[in-house]
């Protein structure tokens, strides 16, 4: 079981040794539990308040939020697996998140709610190449007004302005950085009142919902910010987490390795102390990965004016990515609890996917 330790834990008799870029102390052979301290980069990357968000989820939760795993270093490995596995190639000419934006067009450029331009609120943007055609054609069309990114990381935010003033160079462009999953979007960023011929088109898109989580939050954090014009856009995996087969594909493979890797050298975690497990976990109805201890251990904060120590037993487990499959009538049901209300979805070629536009519930 996760327990809080002492602060007053006496770490002056632990030798110091150095792992990768993080520094790891271990006792005597068969005496305390290894402990594993952040490296440096760590602490650059998070702030105090960060740190102590990821620290109380640890303790409740036993949960590294993927939405840290964006970060820093963590964006380069997210764009990295975007890039080789995702935009479509020779043997591989379709992208589902693109073919769904493009089948649902005719809502997303205004014509639905009858406004003559629409800003693309891009909430979870990335590296903002799902949304690339779609901007082309709301833009040869005249009915774009500008685009704006919103994630947890600044490294993303750099490289979708930097992709986005690449491809459209005259394109107004915002950004902020905001995690959507503790706070809603600052209404300064939309300013509603500006233009009654302008609506708000909100994308959370790369099957984003499902690794939230609390979806439900995020939910409403969006609909908080919507106006009755606005819609929200999202995508996500459809069918039952139960009937997983074990298979790891896609982010679960690829983007968990990265992952996995970026986790174990920020927190001081040894190689040959843990391991990766996937599987379903019937508790929250996701796939999820972990990693696990092959050993008790502890894990050490001690920076940025944070004193707190975090043990874990043996065969005790992080999850560091999960993902949440979508029954529709659940879909439904938790949209409604978020007060939004679906007007709209599509499914992909092969149902696996869906697409779901939603609009504020003012009944």
């Amino acid at each position: 079981m996760l327990t809080k330790l002492s602060t007053s834990h006496n770490q002056t008799m632990i030798p110091k040794n150095f792992f990768g870029n993080s520094q790891f102390s271990s006792d005597f052979p068969n005496s305390l539990p290894p402990v594993a301290k952040p490296s440096p980069e760590f602490y650059a990357i998070f702030s105090q308040k960060e740190i102590l968000d990821l620290i109380r989820i640890l303790e409740l939760t036993k949960e590294i939020p993927l939405k840290y795993s964006y970060k820093g270093r963590g964006a380069k490995i997210w764009n990295n697996f975007y890039q080789k596995y995702i935009i479509p190639k020779w043997f591989q000419k379709t992208n589902v998140e693109i073919d769904l934006l493009q089948k649902n067009f005719e809502y997303i450029n205004g014509s639905y709610q009858n406004y003559s331009q629409v800003n693309i609120v891009d909430v979870g943007a990335g590296n903002s190449y799902p949304v690339k055609n779609i901007i082309a054609q709301l833009n040869k069309l005249g009915r774009i007004n500008k685009y704006i990114a919103l994630d947890i990381s600044q490294e993303l935010l750099n490289l979708s302005k930097a992709n986005i003033s690449k491809w459209f160079p005259v394109l107004q462009f915002d950004s902020c950085t905001i995690d959507i999953e503790n706070s809603s979007i600052p209404p300064e960023i939309l300013l509603h009142s500006t233009n009654e011929n302008i609506a708000n088109i909100f994308l959370h898109l790369g099957v984003t919902i499902g690794n939230h989580q609390n979806r439900s939050k995020v939910l409403q954090n969006l609909r908080n910010t919507m106006d009755k014009k606005d819609l929200l856009v999202f995508t996500n995996e459809i069918g039952s987490n139960s009937n997983w087969n074990g298979q790891v594909r896609g982010g679960c493979k690829y983007h968990v390795d990265g992952i996995y890797t970026w986790i174990k050298d920020n927190i001081g975690i040894r190689s040959e102390d843990c391991e990766l497990v996937r599987k379903y976990d019937s508790q929250t109805d996701s796939i999820t990965a972990s990693i696990k201890f092959n050993q008790s251990y502890t894990l050490s904060f001690t920076q940025l004016g944070i004193d707190q120590n975090l043990e874990f037993a043996q065969n005790e487990e992080i999850v560091i990515w999960r993902h949440h499959k979508y029954e529709i009538p659940e879909m439904i049901q938790e949209l409604e609890k978020a007060g939004l209300q679906l007007v709209h979805h599509s499914r992909n070629q092969y149902s696996s996917h869906i697409m779901a536009i939603c609009q504020v519930n003012n009944s």
